[in-house]
């Protein structure tokens, strides 16, 4: 660490200092030797008026900058500082490139020494941060970044983040560091620089490379630890007192209050396991269903000397299994226990593959990015699992090449010891508990090489999300830009790719007369396949265009699609898919034929060209896939299946996608899944309608015969921690348009706000209503001291939005569809829900038409068999993220008035715990408030 650096960050107004943009602040620290040796910051006037957005980021204004220097009279000292020393910023090119021409503009010259970003350093040193953002960066590594946006507080954060980068590089193993500097040349940074100076000092000692660590061809990898499987300890039978479970709880929990509903359920799960029955069990909220399942789950299982299987919907229940109740589980049971978690075979990573790209010559960005990240990422995994690893969308492509699949021409028994997902399923084989989520569950179930090992019990928590799945898993999907891709990595002749290799290997002597089809007659069928492709994908975008009206302002369409031999539309759209199919069945045949042949000389091989064939063999049965999808969606459709083109208006072909889902999932998961398994018991916080199951049960495919239900009753006390507000002076939701509509709540929302001081959640059921309201709100200007959070407007995923949600004293968040569940957030943190209007899915929705389709033919009423239903589930999904724990106080309103002037109101209500309803208007309501807080 001996060199120099100065960590700059600056303040400026906009983003473009060749279009005039000036610097408002400057900040540089001083690093040498490991240590800051000075700070030095510094307003600027920019002799021009600083935008309001950049004001209300930065917090500085006109009047403060009045009085600054200019640049030019800072620029001397910006010099002297940076002389001899590595220029370094969170994202550089940015302030690299303002400085450059303020220095021209005051007529010096402007820096050329070495530059660091920490941006890029973070990526390849900490590749599994949620976030390479400065403010997240500075929570993860705890350090204090009291005032982001402020030059000064963001150039000290960006100083000792800076320092914690270099310790770790020096950290690492010599022969990482060297893999890493073969690649870094590609990077912004001058990275090979700094790993230079650390070879030489590495390559002057002798260094031990910690035990935890092993090189295995040539790669560093953290060595695989085998499960702590203590000895067996002592049995422990069922049933189970009330006061031996109260006592096996106080093990785990230094503050335990006796939970009868978590007992009652324990009860139920080993019940049902044990007569080799099915169960359904709604737990309300506050139940701890993990652990009223996860104990009698594992006693049953250690009993019968059988592993037990515990599917999940989100990766954060997985996580919190694995990271918080199975700790606690272990200090609560007499004996030991092994649990894993076990994913699809693509999510983890093959050592082959990824040793063999490491010799591939790279020029692409991103990759040289992501084979760095993933060096390092080896020194610290012991899953191999690119769920922990966070890469960037070229970084995924990148994987694509290096996921885990079957292979043919690699078959590389060097790694095959060391290979993570044959570990992850060795894991499996010896566990008790094997975590997994709801698709593999139902892949599994027919693939030819299981992945999961023998199992007839099961637990599938948040079990409402099984049909979703399932729809998903027993349907297709066809989309425009996947299948071209596949084309295009084949490539044509004349681009050099995988078709190009493949008839390079074709020419060799033994294979010379073998082909009965020539190079050139191949590379015609691709030209043709890549054109068809196009055509295809263009009559269907016709189609659906034709048979949508567009709805004003919102450019996805989404439009049903049955085969009617009348139609003339349908007719187009069949012949031109008999077309593409044929070609593609034709093209897939003679691709088959000739990798067999290759296959004749595999010995003579390159492992370079073996990997390039793997990766050929894999992205042709790609296509055998699609070439079914097509013959079943549009060749042969039936009834039980509907289909239906989602697309972007704004993009012809490239953003369309056919979809087909059973009408019904309920009889092949019957047949499938619960006729195979002794016992699965399915739970969740929302299973019953009216606090019957039988909604459910259908859905599933389940008969009350087969499958015993039960309630277990939430312990926390609604009618004291929550208060429910309907106000009656808002327009009924159908009745005005929506601008009008918007208008009235936007109103409520600003003056409730007001009052409870932000802390809110706001579900929508569209995202065109969810937009509109942010822009008003934002126009308003009343809320300006509050973070407003919208889901599709901010940035980054479900979870980074609730956590930034979380940073801010006063905040909104405002979500859709996956926001009405698996959102927790717990006590202050929200006070205030509001449910703008009930969760019904639209009528035009393709999956709800055809299932009220299918209801009305077999004499049933699709409102009150489906439609109602899956709405109560929702609203009750919904309804459960405010009180979260037994402290919890919130306030709900529902600003949808059919809650209370439509007979099916009552049903919502009725199928959540009791609460007390109010009707208020809105000056009521904020007296109600100010009293209830």
């Amino acid at each position: 660490m001996g060199n120099k650096y100065v960590v700059i960050d600056l303040e400026t107004t906009g983003n473009a200092p060749k279009k005039g943009d000036r610097i408002i602040q400057f900040a540089a620290v001083v690093i040498e030797n490991g240590k800051i040796i000075e700070e030095y910051s510094s307003l600027v006037n920019p002799l021009q008026l600083i935008p309001p957005f950049i004001e209300e980021l930065t917090g500085l204004n006109d009047e403060m900058v009045e009085d600054a220097p200019v640049f030019s009279e800072i620029a001397p000292k910006v010099l002297t500082l940076l002389e001899g020393a590595y220029f370094v910023a969170h994202n550089v090119l940015f302030d690299l490139s303002f400085l450059q021409e303020e220095l021209i503009e005051a007529g010096y010259n402007g820096f050329y020494g070495p530059i660091l970003d920490t941006v890029e350093m973070s990526r390849v040193l900490i590749p599994t941060a949620d976030s390479f953002q400065l403010s997240e960066l500075a929570l993860r590594e705890g350090l204090n970044h009291e005032r982001p946006h402020q030059a000064d507080s963001d150039a000290y954060v960006t100083a000792e983040l800076l320092l914690l980068l270099l310790a770790k590089l020096e950290r690492l193993p010599l022969n990482t560091i060297k893999q890493l500097h073969k690649l870094s040349s590609g990077l912004k940074s001058d990275l090979d620089l700094l790993m230079d100076n650390i070879m030489i000092k590495k390559e002057s000692s002798i260094e031990t490379i910690p035990d935890f660590l092993e090189i295995h061809h040539g790669i560093t990898l953290k060595r695989g630890q085998d499960q702590e499987g203590l000895d067996d300890g002592e049995k422990m039978e069922y049933p189970i007192s009330q006061s031996a479970k109260a006592e096996m709880f106080k093990k785990a929990f230094s503050t335990y209050e006796t939970r009868l509903g978590q007992f009652s359920m324990m009860d139920s799960v080993y019940q049902a396991f044990n007569q080799e029955k099915h169960a359904m069990i709604e737990a309300g909220t506050g139940v701890g269903k993990s652990l009223a399942y996860l104990i009698p789950s594992s006693i049953y299982g250690k009993e019968n000397n059988q592993p037990i299987v515990i599917s999940t919907y989100t990766t954060q229940l997985q996580e919190q299994l694995l990271l918080n109740d199975i700790p606690k589980l272990r200090q609560m049971l007499p004996f030991s226990l092994k649990a894993v978690l076990l994913k699809g075979r693509s999510h983890y990573l093959s050592m082959a593959k990824f040793e063999q790209t490491l010799k591939d010559y790279e020029d692409n960005y991103d990759t040289i990015l992501t084979k760095m990240q993933i060096l390092v990422w080896l020194t610290e995994t012991e899953t191999g699992d690119i769920d922990e690893l966070n890469l960037s969308s070229g970084g995924m492509l990148f994987w694509n090449k290096i996921k885990n699949d079957e292979t043919v021409f690699l078959k590389s028994k060097s790694w095959l010891s060391r290979d993570f997902y044959l570990r992850a399923r060795k894991a499996a084989l010896q566990s008790d508990l094997i975590i997994t989520n709801h698709s593999l569950l139902l892949i599994d179930l027919v693939a030819e090489n299981k992945i999961l090992p023998e199992y007839s019990h099961v637990i599938i928590d948040e079990g409402h999300h099984l049909m979703k799945v399932s729809g998903k898993h027993f349907g297709h999907t066809l989309d425009y830009l996947t299948t071209r891709l596949l084309l295009s990595q084949i490539g044509l002749m004349e681009q050099k790719q995988l078709l190009f290799k493949l008839e390079q290997l074709l020419e060799n002597e033994e294979l010379k007369n073998h082909e009965e089809i020539h190079s050139f007659e191949v590379n015609q069928m691709m030209v043709e396949l890549s054109y068809e492709t196009d055509e295809f994908f263009k009559v269907i975008s016709v189609y659906a265009k034709k048979k949508t009206k567009s709805k004003k302002g919102y450019n996805r369409i989404s439009s049903r699609f049955t085969a009617d031999e009348s139609s003339k539309d349908w007719q187009t759209v069949h012949i031109e898919a008999e077309r593409f199919f044929f070609l593609l069945k034709d093209f897939t045949q003679v691709m088959t034929t000739r990798l067999e042949l290759v296959k004749t000389i595999q010995g003579s091989m390159s492992a370079r060209e073996k990997s390039f064939m793997e990766e050929l063999t894999s992205l042709v049965d790609e296509l055998k896939e699609t070439a079914i999808t097509i013959k079943r969606m549009f060749l042969n459709p039936t009834d039980e299946f509907v289909s239906w083109i989602e697309m972007d208006e704004r993009s012809m072909q490239n953003a369309t996608t056919v979809y087909a889902q059973p009408v019904s999932v309920g009889q092949y998961l019957k047949e499938q899944f619960f006729s195979k398994k002794k016992s699965a018991v399915i739970t969740s916080a929302t299973l019953s309608v009216k606090n019957s199951f039988n909604y459910m049960l259908k859905e599933l495919g389940l008969q009350s015969t087969d499958c015993s239900v039960e309630q277990i009753q939430s312990p926390f006390n609604y009618e004291e921690q929550i208060k429910l507000i309907i106000p009656d002076d808002l327009p009924e939701v159908n009745a005005v348009p929506l601008e009008e509509y918007v208008a009235s709540i936007t109103e409520h929302i600003i003056s409730i706000a007001e009052v409870t001081k932000g802390r809110m959640l706001i579900l929508f059921t569209s995202h065109e209503m969810l937009r509109k309201t942010y822009e008003l709100i934002k126009e308003s200007g009343f809320l300006h001291d509050y973070a407003i959070i919208a889901q599709g407007i901010s940035s980054g995923s479900r979870s980074r939005l609730t956590r930034n949600f979380q940073k801010f004293d006063k905040a909104i968040l405002l979500g859709t569809s996956s926001f009405w569940e698996g959102v927790d957030i717990p006590g202050e943190d929200l006070t205030c829900l509001i449910i703008v209007r009930l969760p019904f899915s639209p009528p035009d929705e393709p999956i709800t038409e055809a299932k009220c389709d299918q209801i009305k033919q077999n004499g049933g009423n699709p409102f009150s068999d489906y439609t109602l239903p899956e709405a109560i589930i929702r609203f009750k999904q919904g309804f459960g993220r405010l009180i979260r724990t037994k402290n919890d106080r919130g306030l709900i309103f529902i600003f949808d008035r059919r809650l209370v002037t439509t007979k099916y109101g009552n049903a919502f209500l009725q199928s959540i715990p009791p609460v007390k309803v109010e009707k208020s208007t809105i000056n009521d309501t904020i007296t109600l408030i100010k009293q209830w807080l």
